[in-house]
């Protein structure tokens, strides 16, 4: 089967899985050595992995919303400037499936999506800020949307912004992205799953 050339992110990946993989060779070796230890070896591998996951959910986000929304610069750096301030937030993108009847107690924006006007929406006292977003196209439709919770993950520690993250996408198509307030990182929901992500 004829491979097709790699893109400049594709690549990257290539090439940091290349070097996991060369390290894990160089631990399973030291593994003969007596009284080694491997645990800083791994705690490093392990940032390695998770920065590369982060890269990687970035690049693939970009691919699942480029067809349903043209805002991606704009939602990236949004969800960073509220990273950076630890500021709670949690956007939904519609895809092909709507969402109306899932979501409860809403209210209606209907206006074009904007950087400053999604900042100010999840700005810390703002009437607004502890409820979803809808975006649908160019248009943030409402804000202070109550989602559904997911039920698998009711045993957890996590948090509701994520519960509802994953439970509104375990029902539809939607992405949910995620700030979190406690420590600031972010993350997006697809088909019930949960994956860290940069925006570098």
């Amino acid at each position: 089967m004829e491979q097709e050339p790699l893109d400049p992110i594709k690549k990257h990946i290539y090439h940091q899985l290349g070097v996991i993989i060369k390290e894990s060779e160089q631990l399973m070796s030291s593994l003969h050595v007596k009284n080694y230890c491997l645990l800083c070896e791994l705690d490093e591998l392990h940032k390695t992995f998770q920065q590369l996951q982060a890269q990687a959910s970035s690049y693939y986000l970009q691919a699942y919303l480029s067809e349903y929304t043209p805002h991606y610069e704009v939602l990236s750096k949004v969800i960073q400037e509220l990273a950076k301030h630890k500021h709670g937030g949690l956007i939904v993108i519609e895809r092909k499936d709507p969402l109306k009847g899932l979501l409860q107690n809403g209210v209606q924006i209907n206006a074009e999506l904007t950087e400053s006007l999604l900042e100010s929406i999840f700005y810390p006292g703002n009437p607004l800020h502890d409820g979803a977003v809808l975006i649908s196209g160019t248009r943030i439709v409402s804000a202070a949307n109550v989602l559904p919770l997911s039920i698998k993950n009711s045993g957890t520690k996590m948090g509701t912004r994520h519960r509802a993250a994953l439970g509104i996408t375990e029902k539809t198509d939607a992405i949910a992205l995620v700030v979190s307030e406690e420590t600031g990182k972010m993350s997006f929901a697809i088909d019930g799953g949960l994956y860290p992500f940069s925006s570098d």
